[in-house]
């Protein structure tokens, strides 16, 4: 049990972050987007505290963050050229990409699995603990299975007593995790986990066609191994049970006041996640507006879903997105909040 200590991230506070994960322990920090729970990727004894701390299943692989492109020789075993111009193009920022792993890359941090998830992040606070030289193995900092933290407060309403700092850079910008894509194989890109980065920002840098993996928006079969984080069938999950609302504005804006009034009137305490003009539109209801674009929506709508505990909602109704650009990301994350329980609208 750890006193959890939350500091800026100035350089006092990446000064013990440093001291911390070069002894084995593990530090919440900020990233452009979500807090990431990060331990020395290359020490044995430190990676397996993170499936600890956050109640992990280890056959969901970790990504590994880096500085910068020059530390990718001791990772990989090797970077192909598409991965190369994808790097040029996107680090430091919201992509990872899945390569061939090095020897050097313990098992614990890649679920046994022959290829390592590497990522440069572009928050500052990131960046000047990363300069030092750690590797750093870092997955959300959430308890697993809940929404992902994007404040250094929801680091610690959920780790509190499980690590000894936190590093306090902000709220994140982008708001959901990482582009996974997989450039490790023979043919055409796979886009295992959608993120900031859209597809068809990857597809413009690449001059060809992304795949989209199997699992983004279906849930994996039972006993299938997830090749990216973020794959579970259940994943970013509130309390309260989720229903998310997919379909046309005004046939989701109808529906979704109906199921409002039927669950109000069952005592369920709902609560309404939608677009600011949606969320007019079906006032008195109890709402919280998630913004106007895509993007806004993405950086939201964890913040939201934690809201919704903090409120006691017993019932969320989630209005759904186009799946395109980032708007794949938040159906991708949205779907799984609500565990796949969804209601067309038409």
């Amino acid at each position: 049990m750890y006193e959890t200590k939350v500091l800026p991230a100035d350089e006092k506070g990446i000064d013990l972050a440093e001291r911390l994960l070069r002894a084995g322990e593990l530090v919440g920090l900020p990233t452009e987007t979500v807090y990431g729970l990060g331990a020395d990727a290359l020490n044995e004894r430190a990676v397996p505290k993170i499936f600890v701390a956050k109640g992990r299943p280890q056959d969901n692989p970790l990504i590994v963050h880096v500085h910068d492109r020059s530390q990718l020789g001791g990772l990989t075993r090797s970077v192909p050229e598409r991965a190369e111009r994808l790097i040029r193009r996107f680090w430091p920022g919201p992509l990872t990409l899945i390569l061939e792993k090095s020897a050097a890359v313990p098992d614990c941090v890649t679920a046994a699995l022959p290829t390592v998830a590497l990522r440069c992040p572009s928050h500052p606070a990131a960046r000047a603990l990363l300069a030092r030289g750690i590797p750093i193995a870092a997955p959300s900092a959430n308890l697993s299975g809940r929404p992902s933290t994007t404040t250094a407060q929801h680091v610690l309403s959920d780790l509190r007593g499980r690590i000894p700092l936190i590093l306090d850079g902000g709220p994140c910008q982008v708001g959901l995790e990482s582009t996974v894509l997989d450039v490790s194989r023979p043919g055409r890109a796979v886009l295992l986990r959608p993120g900031g980065v859209t597809r068809e920002m990857l597809e413009e840098a690449l001059g060809e066609p992304v795949d989209l993996g199997h699992g983004v928006l279906e849930p994996l079969a039972a006993g299938e191994k997830a090749l990216s984080p973020g794959l579970k069938h259940t994943h970013y999950k509130p309390k309260a049970r989720v229903l998310l609302f997919e379909g046309e504005p005004e046939a989701q804006c109808r529906e979704m006041a109906a199921a409002y009034d039927e669950a109000a009137r069952r005592g369920e305490r709902p609560l309404l996640l939608c677009r600011d003009g949606l969320a007019r539109s079906l006032k008195p209801r109890d709402c919280l507006p998630l913004g106007l674009s895509d993007q806004e929506i993405a950086a939201r709508l964890f913040a939201a879903l934690r809201e919704a505990d903090d409120r006691g909602a017993g019932l969320v109704l989630l209005q759904g997105v186009p799946e395109t650009g980032v708007g794949l990301a938040v159906m991708n994350r949205a779907l799984r909040a609500a565990g796949f329980d969804t209601r067309q609208c038409k």
